[in-house]
């Protein structure tokens, strides 16, 4: 049995290491294992009062609008481009363009086709394979994102973010679908869920389209790259942490008032991650990292993270350890069969906190041994 291996996620810890950023990655790859769990468990409990709005926030909105559920995906992604600026500007600084643009590719392929095998992979009828989904997805941000940072200075990778989010609006808003016409961003009716249908091969999560599909990958990479930039603010030594978490926030607040604004004109809709969607994920992520940056980094106060930092340094390995650990069934030895039964509305709640306990002992066992899965 190996104890050590050298895989990790694109988002893994970075050299420069802000444990606030391990921390927050951490935090949301906890809701990317445990929400729906979670939800059951609160819904079984009450549909109404503080529980209720808690489990209608974890829930994905159908389409239009926006839960805390709808960040968790874009909030990773955009740790993704934090975290690349940190690991690749070593890279270059040490190696080069040519060996970052290597790792770059290397590590996307990696992660591509782990998403692949996420969803069956050569288990399924070849027709089942899913080509495009979230580890792919990802795959496609960082490896996009990376190399535009490996060529193109700051300024100009806000020209690309800024062209990336315009030309999607106009896409979806001037060019006609068959049948609907143009600036129908209704599910099925849209240019991007056209797309799917016509060019996406092979298995669709949603019938004929996929959320995480062909054209809304673009504005995808403008998500990696709002990371990006704050990335580069958080690394610049010239700006002092005060400064840094205040621009965090500003940014933050004015994607949200620029997201919503826009969002009379241009849906926030998270199935085909419109632009306005980008800007109101973006702008809440930014908060978030402002506030861990300012706790975790900034104030010292470290302790309350630890948990987190534990799934921050290895999330691709709770993300695809279901497949091989099946954490409820263990904590159902413990806490299933009559246990589960005398809580009453509580036992699926009791089951759900349970196999999420040890999720985290699994995790805490691989960071005390420092084994972490490395793409």
């Amino acid at each position: 049995m190996m104890t050590k291996t050298d895989l990790a996620s694109v988002a893994a810890p970075v050299t420069q290491r802000l444990l606030s950023l391990d921390a927050l990655r951490g935090f949301d790859m906890f809701w990317i294992v445990g929400a729906e769990e979670l939800v059951r468990g609160l819904q079984k409990i009450t549909a109404s009062g503080p529980i209720g709005l808690v489990a209608e926030q974890l829930r994905h909105q159908p389409w239009a609008g926006f839960h805390f559920e709808d960040l968790i995906f874009p909030l990773f992604v955009f740790i993704v481009g934090v975290s690349l600026v940190f690991s690749l500007t070593k890279t270059l600084e040490q190696s080069g363009r040519r060996a970052a643009v290597v790792r770059i590719l290397r590590r996307s392929a990696l992660l591509y086709v782990l998403g692949i095998l996420s969803y069956g992979g050569l288990s399924t009828p070849f027709e089942k394979i899913r080509l495009l989904g979230v580890l792919q997805r990802m795959a496609l941000c960082y490896l996009f994102a990376s190399l535009l940072f490996c060529y193109l200075k700051p300024k100009a990778l806000v020209g690309v973010c800024v062209g990336l989010l315009l030309g999607y609006w106009a896409l979806l808003s001037f060019v006609p679908v068959p049948g609907h016409g143009a600036g129908n961003f209704a599910e099925g009716a849209n240019l991007a869920n056209y797309v799917d249908a016509q060019y996406l091969p092979l298995r669709k999560w949603d019938g004929d389209h996929d959320p995480e599909g062909l054209l809304s990958t673009l504005p995808a990479i403008a998500s990696c790259l709002l990371g990006v930039f704050a990335g580069l603010l958080l690394k610049n030594p010239a700006v002092p942490d005060r400064k840094k978490v205040g621009w965090l926030i500003a940014a933050g607040l004015a994607g949200l008032v620029v997201g919503w604004l826009w969002h009379l004109n241009f849906p926030v809709i998270k199935k085909i991650w419109t632009s306005s969607f980008v800007l109101v994920a973006g702008g809440y992520s930014c908060l978030l990292l402002a506030a861990f940056y300012q706790i975790i980094d900034v104030w010292k106060f470290q302790k309350w993270a630890t948990p987190f930092v534990w799934i921050g340094v290895n999330p691709i390995t709770i993300y695809l350890g279901g497949h091989f650990i099946d954490f409820e069934a263990v904590a159902k030895l413990f806490v299933g069969g009559p246990v589960q039964a005398a809580c009453g509305r509580y036992g699926e709640l009791l089951l759900a906190v349970t196999t999420l306990a040890f999720g985290f002992l699994f995790l805490r066992f691989l960071y005390q041994r420092k084994i972490f899965l490395r793409v």
